[in-house]
């Protein structure tokens, strides 16, 4: 396990298990004896899923600053650790340093994100163990009914807050209505969390886009990190696809995209979850990302403000490019809402142990920098809150090679838009 420092030293240590910032006030004897309130927090920040992870480390080391007075927790100041461990892309890794942060370093609280391939693995361990969690970057459905999730029940120690993929279908459905296409749709579908729930007939994209008169080529689901796309790429120039969509991890949309374009194979639209949210992964397509559409979580242009500071979702995003020299990324927004959701619930907990933790996480009701999450609300269950979802399409960009212009906000009007949807 990752050595466990004083925050003063502004040392940030990672090894294969991961990292473990820990927050005392120097010389305040009595809030140094206090017992600690340590919080796990699981991200892939290594693998195929890394670009999820890239803004984790700045979160973390700006609220550690934070932290650095304590925090209190029913009415006791007390000193923070937030321990930091890698699920390395793997569902069996996440797994395994989730149940070492409860059963080995004795967390009050753990927090997951990106993918049902860490969330939920994570999750389950929390509710086997009674330990509450936090979870968001994953849509709602993978999240919930993948773990055996009961509508009249829910769970007991897991909440998560993110969008549904009625919402993503939604937001496809509305940027390809806007422009002229013949409404043959090919499915890039992974055999995997996601990939399982976007193209399940009941609770997916097929069952919404045939009663809206789409035609799908569906080619079956192909394993992540696959390195030929050949059979995908023929049965779509088969069909006459012109949209294409899916939800592929980064590297394989990669591959796809390159050999598409290799084999001559250019639909009108190209609008793909997961593969297209990051600029890093853009990039990596050279001039052939420009146009590529996808779903947008969250951006400098949101309304919202970090319930910790005030600061604006453009502040957040500006501090974030000082601070690393790199371009703003969405899950920026999110690592900063699950710390914001946590200090809140820790401050609300009538003591400091599980059972009380769970009971304030269950009623929380905040404004995030990425809005509203409120438990036990209107949500489609009570462990469940459902955050905005737009569209966007990366553009040729002015600082950075690619900007993300918001192009459809039907779902979500606040958030304004900076443009119309262009073919490829």
């Amino acid at each position: 396990m990752g050595k466990i420092l004083n925050v003063s030293r502004r040392h940030f240590l990672q090894g294969a298990a991961g990292a473990s910032v820990a927050v005392a006030a120097g010389g305040r004897a009595a809030f140094a004896a206090a017992k600690p309130i340590k919080i796990g927090y699981v991200s892939p920040k290594t693998g195929p899923l890394a670009p999820f992870a890239e803004a984790d480390q700045f979160v973390i080391d700006e609220m550690a600053k934070r932290f650095a007075l304590g925090l209190t927790v029913a009415g006791v100041k007390r000193p923070v650790e937030i321990l930091v461990r890698d699920s390395q892309s793997k569902p069996t890794r996440a797994a395994e340093v989730a149940a070492s942060l409860i059963k080995e370093d004795g967390v009050d609280m753990i927090l997951v994100s990106s993918t049902p391939e860490t969330t939920n693995p994570v999750s389950d361990q929390c509710e086997l163990n009674e330990v509450p969690c936090i979870s968001t970057v994953a849509p709602w459905q993978p999240w919930f009914f993948t773990r055996g999730g009961k509508p009249e029940t829910g769970f007991n120690w897991t909440y998560h807050f993110f969008w549904g993929l009625e919402d993503i279908i939604g937001v496809f459905d509305a940027m390809w209505a806007s422009v002229p296409t013949n409404r043959v749709i090919g499915g890039l579908w992974p055999n995997d969390g996601d990939g399982n729930a976007w193209s399940d007939p009941k609770i997916g994209f097929p069952s919404v886009l045939l009663k809206e008169g789409y035609k799908i080529v569906d080619p079956g689901r192909y394993q992540d990190l696959t390195d030929d796309f050949s059979a995908q790429i023929s049965a779509f120039k088969d069909g006459n696809v012109e949209i294409v969509t899916g939800v592929p991890i980064p590297p394989d949309f990669t591959t796809f995209w390159r050999q598409a374009v290799q084999r001559g194979f250019k639909p009108k639209v190209a609008t793909v979850g997961k593969a297209l949210l990051f600029p890093s992964s853009v990039e990596a397509l050279g001039p052939s990302g420009a146009g590529l559409s996808s779903e947008v979580w969250w951006t400098p242009n949101h309304p919202f403000k970090s319930s910790l500071d005030g600061r604006s979702a453009m502040q957040l995003a500006e501090a974030f490019e000082k601070g690393t020299g790199k371009q703003w990324t969405q899950p920026l927004g999110f690592s900063h809402a699950l710390l914001e959701v946590a200090v809140d619930v820790l401050e609300r907990a009538k003591a400091d142990d599980n059972s009380s933790i769970r009971d304030a996480l269950a009623t929380t009701d905040l404004a995030t920098i990425v809005g509203p999450v409120k438990f036990g609300g209107k949500g489609p269950f009570k462990n469940v809150s459902k955050t905005p979802l737009v569209g966007g399409q990366w553009r040729k960009g002015t600082k950075y090679p690619f900007d993300l212009v918001v192009v459809s906000n039907t779902l979500a009007p606040q958030i304004p838009t900076q443009g119309k949807l262009e073919l490829l």
